[in-house]
Formats: structure tokens, C-alpha cells, sequence
């Protein structure tokens, strides 16, 4: 975290240097949204300053809390500046909470399923959070989860919606434990990806089980003091142990080994497919080779 506010304060040093000599940087605000942006960004930091008082406002009926913060929303022009800053490909956007900060990555706001809308209300969300929650009670997969469905399920990484990991670690058996995911996610592409899609799906079974007020009552547990363990027994009367044993049962009866061949039945054809017309290629070479052979022998 420090390392990004390093490089945003380091961002923002450049770019306004910049714009004393050359004008190429710009700035929109109001009482609650400012806008930094690079010039050829201004249409879209128009965009972002019409739809941010909308997308306050559902997060604030959705949580029933008031946005008193004050957002900075940073709109970046260059995917390579943007990979230098976050240090990972795969993210979209990203939030320094301590600073009311969002900063997103322009470039990737018109790649399915992305857009500005929905990373700009991902984000938000992301600061509600942070600021009605201290960071220390607040867990990652329950940051992480929330932000995901309020936004159509969007997560602020490039995931595949093609394939899901979290159905092959059901079937291997190989989920992370939920309290593995309360402080930090893990670094490598493929568990990051995981751990993204199994705190949306622990979320959403929470929500299933136990209705959106459910999630508002944990929210205020959280926000009146109580680490996540006590606020899951005082919102659920369960144990955090039972409610993740729950999650996993559910998890096991909806993924199942016909359900996952199913549900990847054109990739396994391909595959297939791919596999015969290598086996004929390769069929054919022989077949040449045996024949040249021939040939050979017979003009001895």
C-alpha cells in the first residue's frame, strides 16, 4: 500500500509538471468527486463526473450509510504506466483507501465485461467499506466479495469468463481456507483468480442464506467494533467454522463431476477434436515417410 501511494504521488508529480509546460493534464470537481485526468481522457472524466452522484447514491441506499468522503478519481491513458504502478497485468483499477483514492485504468473500460461504470462503483464501494470499517476488522474476502455484487460481479482483475477455478478446487478438493483469506490474498495468478472467486461466492451464499440484511447486520457488527468472528455469531448465530462448513456442503452439491464436464463439454470436444486431427497429421507424415521408402527401395 505504501508503495502505491508512493507511485500515485510520484504519478501525480510528473503529470502536473507536465501540464505547467504543456496543458496535457485536467482536472473536473465538485463538493464530492474530483476528477485527474490526462487531456485526450476529457470526454471520459465528463463521463465519470455525470454518473459518479448516481453510483453514490445506490451504494448509499444499498448499505443504507452516508458517503461523507470526498473521492479522487485518477483516469489513466496508458496501460504500460498503469502495469508499472500496480506491478500486476491483471489489474483494472485499484484503491488507496487512507487517501479516498480510486485509480483506474482507462484502457481496459471498454474490454468485456468492463466498464466505467461498473469499475467506478466497484471501487467506490471498496472506499465505503474502508471508511465506515477499520482495515484491521475488515477482512479481504469480505471487501473483496461485497465489491464484486454490487457490481454486477465484477472484480477489478482481468478474470476468465470462460472457465471457473473455483470448480476444479471443489472437485480436487483444494479451497482455500476463508480465514487464509482475511489479511491478504495470495501472488500468484492462478490463487489470486481463486481467491477473488471464492470470496464472491462465500458472499453470495451468505446473502442466499440469510437475505441482504444479513450482510447489513454483519456490516454493523463490523463497523460497531466486532472482529469478523464474533459479528458472524451475532449476525447468523453460527460459528464462523460451521457458516464456511456450510458454504463448502452447498458447494459440493452443486459441483459435481457431471455438472463440471457439462458445463465444459465444448472445451473437453475441442480437445478431443484437437487430439484426432493431430493423430491424423500425424498418421499422414508416416504414411509419406513409409512411401518414400518404398518408392526408394523399388527404384533399387
Amino acid at each position: 500500500m505504501i508503495r502505491k501511494i508512493s507511485l500515485f504521488l510520484i504519478f501525480l508529480l510528473i503529470i502536473f509538471c507536465q501540464s505547467l509546460h504543456a496543458q496535457q493534464t485536467g482536472i473536473i470537481q465538485s463538493d464530492t468527486v474530483v476528477i485527474l485526468f490526462e487531456e485526450p481522457l476529457r470526454v471520459a472524466a465528463e463521463e465519470a463526473f455525470d454518473i459518479f452522484p448516481k453510483i453514490k447514491t445506490d451504494l448509499e441506499n444499498i448499505f443504507d450509510w452516508e458517503l461523507k468522503f470526498r473521492t479522487t478519481i485518477v483516469l489513466i491513458n496508458d496501460r504500460e504506466k498503469f502495469r508499472q504502478m500496480t506491478g500486476n497485468s491483471l489489474v483494472v483499477a485499484y484503491v488507496v483507501p487512507q487517501k479516498d483514492l480510486m485509480v483506474i485504468d482507462y484502457t481496459q473500460t471498454n474490454t468485456d465485461p468492463f466498464s466505467l461504470r461498473t469499475i467506478m462503483k466497484h471501487e467506490l464501494c471498496h472506499l465505503a467499506l474502508h471508511n465506515q470499517i477499520r482495515k484491521a476488522r475488515l477482512p479481504r474476502w469480505l471487501d473483496e466479495g461485497i465489491s464484486q455484487s454490487v457490481s454486477d460481479g465484477i472484480a477489478e482483475i482481468v478474470m476468465s469468463r470462460k472457465r471457473s477455478l473455483l470448480d476444479g478446487a471443489v472437485l480436487s478438493e483444494k479451497l482455500f481456507s476463508i480465514r487464509s483469506l482475511n489479511d491478504t490474498f495470495p501472488g500468484s495468478e492462478e490463487s489470486l483468480l481463486l481467491a477473488y472467486e471464492q470470496s464472491k461466492s462465500f458472499v453470495d451464499f451468505i446473502t442466499h442464506e440469510f437475505g441482504k440484511d444479513g450482510i447489513i447486520n454483519l456490516l454493523k457488527h463490523l463497523t460497531d467494533g466486532d472482529d469478523i468472528e464474533v459479528a458472524v455469531r451475532k449476525s447468523f448465530s453460527v460459528s464462523f467454522d460451521e457458516l464456511e462448513r456450510r458454504w463448502q456442503n452447498n458447494l459440493r452439491k452443486r459441483i459435481t463431476w457431471f455438472t463440471y464436464l457439462a458445463n465444459n463439454l465444448y472445451g473437453i470436444l475441442f480437445f478431443f477434436a484437437a487430439l484426432i486431427t493431430i493423430g491424423g497429421f500425424v498418421r499422414v507424415l508416416v504414411k509419406k515417410k513409409q512411401y518414400g521408402k518404398e518408392e526408394e527401395s523399388q527404384d533399387t
